[in-house]
Formats: structure tokens, sequence, C-alpha cells
């Protein structure tokens, strides 16, 4: 399947994925069923703000359980073990160190929509991702940034955990 709208995640992306999916649709759809329930009850519903804030919440609960569902169909599950050892790729870890300062990070390559750089997770789709995407230990790349360039030497690759 080479449909441009696939979506590549880890493991971990596709599970949290599907635990959101099923909170919405058994958790979330339930509370809001019954606020709209019981806004209803307030009598006439053409001047009730309670109903008409049900009711958008409902919608845009709906929106997302819609988006997630499609995630879920076009996503493709990158296994870490699958790549080739020592080279960079979605759900492994890489550490970089900034050849200017010899300041070191480590980093998780994971898919675009799973990104938290706070967390250590790096989009393979970021400037940083991309120029270590099947990258091997020893090698150095110039990411170029809004910022500027920066220089970095991939010191460790492993799977991700």
């Amino acid at each position: 399947m080479t449909d441009k709208n696939q979506e590549l995640v880890t493991q971990e992306g596709y599970e949290k994925l599907q635990e959101e999916f099923k909170h919405l649709t058994e958790v979330r759809r339930r509370e809001i069923a019954d606020r709209i329930r019981q806004a209803r009850e307030f009598g006439d519903i053409s001047e009730n703000s309670e109903y008409d804030d049900a009711k958008n919440e409902q919608y845009l609960l709906e929106r997302r359980i819609s988006e997630i569902q499609r995630r879920l169909r076009n996503a493709k599950v990158v296994d870490a073990s699958d790549a080739e050892a020592g080279s960079v790729d979605l759900g492994t870890r890489v550490t970089l160190r900034a050849t200017d300062k010899g300041t070191e990070r480590t980093f998780q390559i994971v898919g675009a929509n799973e990104s938290d750089p706070g967390s250590g997770k790096l989009s393979h789709s970021s400037p940083v991702g991309r120029a270590v995407l099947k990258r091997r230990v020893g090698e150095t790349v110039t990411v170029s940034t809004p910022r500027g360039s920066t220089e970095y030497e991939i010191v460790n690759v492993e799977a991700a955990s």
C-alpha cells in the first residue's frame, strides 16, 4: 500500500491512538449524551445554552473520533527491530552531539503526529529527523533550521525500548 495518506507510526503511537479512540467512544460519548439529555430536561432548547454547549462538544468529539478512525485506518506501524542495524530509522533512539558545543541529546525518532521534543520524541519529518534518517554512528549531518545551521555527529543508534 503506497497511499499518500499513509501515516507512519511506532507501535507505541498506534496503541495510544487505539486507547484514545476507545476512551472517546466508550466514555466521552456517554458523558456528552447524558449532558444533552439533562439539558433537554430544562425545557425549551431554542434558548438553552447548556444544550447548545453540549451539542457543540458532541460535534467536536465526533470530529475527533472520525480523525482518529482515519489515522488508524491509514497507519503503518513501523517496527524498529526491522531497521538496518546501526542505522537511524523510525522507532530507533539516536544520540547526537552538537559539534560546535559538544553537548549531547538523545531522541527517539517517531511518526509526525507522535512528536514531543520535550519528551525526547522527534518527528522523522522534522529538520533533524530528516537529516539523520538512514545515517549511521560516526556520520556528521548539518541541519538547517530557522535559527541557522547546526552540525551534529551521530554518537549512538539503538532500538527504542
